[in-house]
């Protein structure tokens, strides 16, 4: 019989709870006797990991809001700090929440654990020196995408590229017809999808510029019809205020962002975690952003990447217009997507050449590397 492993394990937020999820399942399956500790949502906890408080009390973003709850997370981290040194897991993974994670890795590492991080921050895109924080703190990166793993081997650091879950959930071709009906839309229409962003700031910076594109649109293409996932009922109402005094034929929908992008024959999109979702469906995007100015101008210095966008990070090349600030405009996004609704095969080509390559069962590829860490491969 197997010696028992104990896994430590926390994550900040839903994503990281559904990535923690798939690796305990992976973990279980290849190492019969396993423990499970540390932070983690529902589904986490339906695995088998005992949680020593709630996954929501690390979910913070914005600055604020962070600066708001920084004693509660900072005693929060000292308490698992003391509490992870006594238990002496084999192995400590801080699945995303960088900010988070990266101080509690670097204290546990000190302190005799073997520590890995999932999931990599931007630091190949911006503050780049953080690179030498991860090399301190991590055992081990984990890294979703294969250019990160080009970054951190520059630097010296052990990665292991593991693929993407999604490339694995998503079908290589996704059931058009089969969405078209689950959302009421007419088969013989051309639908294009408008995915503003989740947050209100984004919604509010583009969700009326995306409206003002798609009338532009319907003057180029006419009988176009346009579908909207709303992240949360705030969205909602918030683009519901949009749409006032705007004719369009357009379907707000309660979150199902996978249904619409199955359904849709294009994307209008903001940058984001979505363009690689979109991009997993195989449909023609345009990728459009805006910042507040001074929020540019300080990103410009400090972003070091040729692209914003997932999808041409990733091909290494501008396989999707990207138009970011005063380039976006109603007029220049409808007259970028207006093409691609008849011609979009070099972008869906290049994204199924990236799909394959992301499709790697990366919830495995994760165990494997850890339970190889510890000497448990």
């Amino acid at each position: 019989m197997a010696d028992l492993l104990r896994v430590a394990l926390v994550a900040g937020e839903a994503s990281g709870d559904i990535l923690g999820a798939g690796l305990m399942q992976a973990l279980k399956a290849r190492h019969p006797q396993i423990e499970f500790i540390g932070v983690g949502g529902p589904l986490m906890q339906a695995e088998g990991l005992t949680s020593y408080f709630p996954m929501e009390r690390l979910a913070v973003m914005g600055l604020v809001e962070v600066l708001g709850r920084l004693p509660e997370l900072l005693a929060r981290r000292r308490h698992l700090i003391k509490t992870l040194i006594a238990a002496k897991p084999d192995v400590f993974i801080g699945i995303d929440a960088p900010d988070f994670n990266l101080g509690l890795e670097l204290k546990l590492r000190r302190g005799g654990i073997k520590t890995v991080h999932y999931v990599s921050p931007s630091v190949w895109a911006w503050r780049q020196k953080r690179v030498l924080k991860i090399r301190e703190a991590c055992d081990l990166m984990l890294c979703l995408f294969p250019f990160e793993a080009q970054f951190y081997e520059a630097y010296r650091v052990p990665v292991r590229f593991v693929g993407h879950p999604l490339a694995d959930a998503i079908p290589q071709q996704a059931d058009r017809a089969a969405a078209r009906e689950a959302l009421d839309l007419p088969q013989d229409s051309t639908v294009v999808a408008l995915l503003p962003g989740s947050r209100g700031g984004e919604v509010a910076r583009l969700g009326a510029l995306f409206l003002d594109a798609a009338v532009r649109l319907r003057t180029l293409r006419p009988g176009l019809r346009f579908v909207l996932p709303c992240a949360s009922p705030e969205r909602r109402v918030q683009l519901e205020q949009m749409l006032v005094g705007r004719d369009l034929p357009l379907s707000l929908l309660d979150g199902r962002s996978h249904d619409a992008l199955a359904a849709c024959d294009a994307v209008l999109i903001a940058s984001g975690t979505a363009t690689l979702e979109a991009l997993l469906y195989k449909r023609p995007m345009v990728v459009a952003y805006k910042v507040a100015p001074l929020t540019y101008l300080i990103l410009k210095r400090l972003v070091s990447s040729a692209y914003i966008s997932l999808p041409n990070l990733l091909a290494e090349r501008l396989l999707v217009p990207e138009l970011i600030q005063e380039a976006a405009t109603p007029e220049a996004l409808a007259q970028a997507l207006a093409p691609l609704l008849n011609d979009g095969e070099v972008q869906t080509e290049g994204f199924d050449v990236i799909h394959r390559a992301l499709r790697r069962d990366a919830s495995a590829q994760a165990a494997d590397a850890v339970l190889k860490l510890v000497g448990q491969a």
